[in-house]
């Protein structure tokens, strides 16, 4: 079912529509699950989409992602400002501002913005901002104008998302280790699953990880990930059939080593796929192979994005 594009937006050609109809998860999450990793778009008539954006995508409403979130047994979102948006978050704090408490945000922002916008952001429950450095995604920002937001924002006591492709990982190095908050990385750095586990590019994200307790990693994704892509196979670590199986080991190795610092979302509603839109019932049902434990899984989905972003509950 294609999904229009309201207001004086035309959808970007081929644009791959969020899917309707998503299985209900086998795997049951944990009460009080948060969903970590999320975005709304527009609706277009209503939040207009940002003159600089690289697409335009179809409409993704605040009640139709709490329609989800209900269907898949998650009890919380976290909405992450969308960059067909750009600094405009009045999308994503309108969804916050009408979650009753059961949404966080994380915000884009630029140099100009004041500190009373901040501290109205952070009183409609935003806990963070976004520094996207995919170049096909966003125009380039200044590393001196980014630090000079993270030094504002670690006054509220927010946090730094980073989104990345794993071979910039080297020369982006010096400014992530700098930054003066909590940091948050998307999609694992979206690693080459091609690639060996223990090779070289993916050593390095471990490392990263490893060596600055104040990284954290979604094990997000995938389906932006996966070569092998969405038919279920035999998981490497369970007799269990599996989406994604090329995944599994990455996001795995992630949750294992480093339980206290991983976050998991659906990413719905799945901007900019190219291959196939997932069934979002089926990502859940990836969750415990890559956290295949009830005290992991809980840390994933509870008690870790309970701590970044509803810490007063805690």
């Amino acid at each position: 079912m294609s999904k229009p594009t309201t207001g004086d937006f035309t959808k970007t050609p081929g644009w791959m529509d969020w899917y309707t109809g998503p299985s209900k998860p086998r795997f049951q999450v944990p009460a009080g699950a948060v969903d970590a990793h999320c975005h709304v778009f527009g609706p277009g008539a209503e939040f207009p989409y940002a003159p600089e954006r690289k697409y335009t995508p179809c409409d993704a409403s605040k009640a139709q992602l709490y329609a989800l979130r209900d269907h898949l047994g998650f009890a919380r979102n976290v909405v992450v400002q969308a960059t067909c948006h750009g600094a405009d978050n009045r999308a994503m704090v309108d969804a916050l501002v009408s979650s009753g408490g059961k949404a966080r945000g994380v915000a884009t922002v630029k140099r100009s913005v004041s500190d009373a916008e901040l501290q109205a952001m952070h009183d409609a429950g935003v806990r963070g901002v976004r520094f996207n450095f995919v170049k096909r995604l966003v125009d380039f920002t200044p590393k001196e104008e980014l630090m000079e937001i993270a030094g504002r924002i670690a006054k509220f006591g927010w946090h730094v998302v980073i989104y990345f492709e794993a071979v910039d990982l080297p020369e982006l190095w010096d400014f992530f280790t700098a930054l003066p908050t909590t940091v948050v990385v998307d999609h694992m750095g979206r690693p080459d699953v091609s690639k060996p586990v223990d090779g070289p590019e993916f050593e390095l994200f471990v490392k990263f990880m490893r060596e600055h307790p104040n990284v954290w990693s979604k094990v997000t994704c995938p389906e932006r990930l996966s070569v092998t892509g969405p038919k279920a196979m035999a998981g490497p670590m369970s007799g269990e059939q599996s989406a994604y199986t090329d995944v599994i080991p990455f996001a795995k190795r992630i949750v294992d080593e480093f339980p206290d610092r991983v976050l998991w979302g659906t990413d719905w509603p799945h901007p900019n796929l190219k291959d196939h839109m997932p069934d979002d019932g089926l990502l859940v049902d990836f969750i415990p192979h890559i956290a295949t434990t009830a005290e992991m899984q809980k840390k994933l989905l509870v008690d870790n994005p309970m701590r970044l972003y509803w810490p007063e509950e805690v």
